[in-house]
């Protein structure tokens, strides 16, 4: 069964994927350059995230850890980004190659991640919630 169809007409279904490539787009540019202010429109108030390492950060954490410097992406590259929709809610998934220094410390590689928007009530997408998982690579060890 396909959701997507039964929920949103084919119409706004592409015109909310356009959205949302245009809202990852500026979350990749946002975290490159520290932008605190693109960041601080971009996650919802409650937002939530699993780091990479298996941390909890909320929006203020997320936003201090930018601000400070202590979150330090040095290259971010997307691939492979599917996106749903499931009403009101759409679920990103993608590919991504990273270099970065984090809180956790080094962090280098390729991960997948999940990035959940909600478009809230005045119709603006927001991220509410976010998962990355490191991809290991051949004979790599937990």
């Amino acid at each position: 069964m396909n959701v997507d169809s039964k929920q949103m007409p084919k119409g706004q279904q592409h015109e909310s994927r356009h959205e949302i490539d245009q809202l990852e787009d500026a979350w990749r540019n946002a975290i490159l350059k520290a932008n605190t202010a693109v960041m601080d429109r971009l996650l919802a108030d409650d937002y939530l995230a699993i780091t990479a390492s298996g941390l909890v950060q909320t929006k203020a954490q997320t936003l201090a850890n930018l601000k400070s410097g202590r979150m330090h992406m040095a290259s971010l590259s997307v691939s492979d980004r599917k996106v749903r929709f499931y009403g009101r809610t759409a679920v990103v998934t993608s590919l991504a190659a990273v270099q970065a220094s984090t809180p956790d410390g080094e962090l280098s590689g390729n991960y997948r991640y999940m990035r959940v928007y909600v478009r809230d009530a005045s119709g603006t997408w927001k991220i509410v919630s976010f998962e990355a998982s490191k991809i290991r690579e051949n004979g790599e060890h937990r």
